[in-house]
């Protein structure tokens, strides 16, 4: 069954292997028949610092009013991001500092004092590529570092989310890198 599918590459440069694997899962889930949308995080306009915290709400950018828009409408978001010390870069998390918000991704029920998921429905993919260390060795030195975005990000949200991991992508030859490619390709002909 086709898909509404927004790749979102966390990456700011397209041109690393993050930006081959969003190139790779976007052709695939196409030509596999799936509708797919494509963001670069380093093409978006928009401060990623929260100058007052939450305090004082800032007016969103149009690039994130349209994100927002675009998230709302898919039925599956992919994201890839490099490991950069243990997490997401900078840029990808002040994009989810300043667009997911209350009224998009989730409420708090102030008579219930419970949490309204507002994306609940949708599915994710976090593809996260390591560049020093294997998956394994990060989260065996460093304990599990897609915490973060799996749990406090997108399943707070309601976004039921499964993550892959690639690396280390520094010391390996192209074979692997094709094999790690030709994976992808393997979840975005399903488009999960």
């Amino acid at each position: 069954m086709a898909k509404k599918i927004l790749v979102l590459l966390g990456h700011p440069d397209k041109e690393t292997y993050s930006g081959q694997i969003a190139d790779r899962y976007e052709i695939t889930a196409r030509a596999a028949g799936h509708e797919v949308t494509r963001v670069n995080i380093g093409e978006l306009q928009f401060d990623p610092i929260l100058h007052k915290g939450y305090k004082e709400i800032q007016q969103l950018e149009p690039d994130l009013i349209d994100l927002q828009e675009k998230i709302r409408a898919t039925d599956h978001l992919v994201i890839v991001y490099p490991n950069w010390w243990c997490t997401m870069p900078a840029i990808l998390k002040g994009l989810f500092d300043r667009f997911w918000l209350p009224g998009f991704a989730f409420n708090f029920d102030k008579q219930t004092k419970k949490l309204v998921q507002r994306l609940t429905g949708k599915t994710s993919r976090v593809i996260i590529v390591a560049g020093t260390h294997s998956p394994l060795q990060t989260w065996w030195k460093f304990g599990d570092y897609t915490n973060e975005i799996q749990y406090g990000i997108l399943e707070f949200a309601g976004i039921k989310t499964k993550v892959s991991a690639f690396g280390p992508c520094d010391s390996v030859d192209n074979v692997c890198r094709e094999d790690w490619l030709t994976d992808v390709e393997d979840l975005a002909k399903q488009g999960v």
